[in-house]
């Protein structure tokens, strides 16, 4: 049993980046330290972190610790070393850098604390749980989608460009597998890749602008692997006027993305149900945290897993996938600036 004002002044006064969320009072059922990577990508503090800590509060009177690490491998190093100081029973950690976190793993087991791989698989240390997508599933809706929009458009032949994801974020690597799986077989022609540092749109947008210098008009697609790298692509296209306007791919189905799906600017997205990934790891870290046994659907590299199906989104789908699951609503989407453009696809 541990008091939560005691948990927050200690890593308050380790490290003053954690947020201690008490959802009790008095003395608590024990403690979950919750490490999210970054805030660029918007679906970690919109909804993996909110709806994790809501289900454990549903679940009991549970502390949450939550620290997001802002793509830094070594603060969210010290992050996790201020909770396991703290006195955490489990830690939910979605790594800044898969091979770095291995040191997160083995101080955790050192201290008999269950780590649950939270989206990015850790490659390395006893695990104790794995809760993601099929993430080479991911790659390939993307570039099945990429593949026949070209071929509609009667480019089926074109080249592309690929913006890949981070090369310190594991899932990436098997986003991209994906992906080649589908365009190694389709007759695209692959112009250039870049691997996106802290999967940043900035950065993305700084390249595919310098790809636009050199193949201009030549660039029928960009493969890129999410949304906020799809942001940076569109954004130098649009300022390159490159027409026609290529078929732009993403992921992760922000609330950007659809609206520049709506408008024609982002070809489609991959929606994933973040919600009960965020939920699953909160039930998984109570029982972990209360001695009981977890099993998965799967094992994945000896962890128990959990692995969710991810589904692609174009215009014709918004209705039937992000807004009849509540991820967005129409409203969300359609504001004045795109509420012409939501009539003309049938969304309003």
């Amino acid at each position: 049993m541990r008091r939560p004002f005691a948990i927050a002044i200690v890593a308050a006064l380790l490290l003053g980046v954690l947020t201690a969320c008490v959802p009790g009072s008095g003395s608590s059922a024990g403690s979950i330290g919750l490490l999210l990577p970054d805030k660029k990508t918007a679906r970690y503090e919109t909804f993996d972190r909110p709806v994790f800590e809501q289900r454990v509060a549903e679940l009991g009177d549970y502390d949450v610790l939550y620290a997001n690490a802002d793509q830094d491998a070594a603060k969210q190093q010290q992050q996790a070393e201020s909770m396991l100081t703290a006195g955490v029973d489990v830690l939910v950690l979605d790594p800044v850098d898969a091979k770095a976190a291995v040191t997160i793993v083995n101080a955790a087991n050192a201290e008999s604390v269950p780590v649950i791989a939270y989206d990015r698989l850790i490659a390395g240390g006893e695990l104790a749980y794995y809760v993601s997508f099929d993430n080479r599933r991911v790659g390939q809706l993307q570039a099945t989608a990429l593949v026949d929009a070209l071929e509609e458009r009667g480019t089926p032949d074109g080249g592309i460009l690929m913006v890949n994801g981070s090369p310190t974020d594991s899932n990436a690597a098997h986003f991209h597998e994906g992906a080649m799986s589908v365009i190694a077989h389709s007759g695209l022609r692959v112009l250039a890749q870049y691997e996106t540092p802290d999967w940043s749109p900035d950065k993305a947008q700084a390249w595919v602008a310098g790809q636009i210098s050199q193949f201009g008009d030549d660039i029928a697609g960009v493969y890129a692997a999410n949304d906020g790298t799809a942001s940076g692509a569109v954004a130098a296209l649009r300022a390159a006027n490159v027409s026609p306007f290529p078929i732009v791919t993403g992921q992760d189905a922000e609330l950007t993305a659809l609206q520049r799906i709506v408008s024609g600017d982002q070809y489609m997205t991959v929606y994933k149900a973040l919600k009960p990934q965020a939920t699953r790891a909160a039930e998984v870290a109570v029982d972990l945290l209360n001695g009981r046994t977890v099993t998965g659907e799967l094992d994945v590299d000896g962890t128990p897993a959990t692995l969710l199906d991810p589904v692609a989104v174009t215009v014709d789908d918004i209705l039937d996938t992000v807004v009849a699951d509540g991820f967005w609503s129409i409203s969300d989407i359609c504001t004045p600036e795109y509420e012409a453009a939501c009539r003309a696809a049938g969304i309003l």
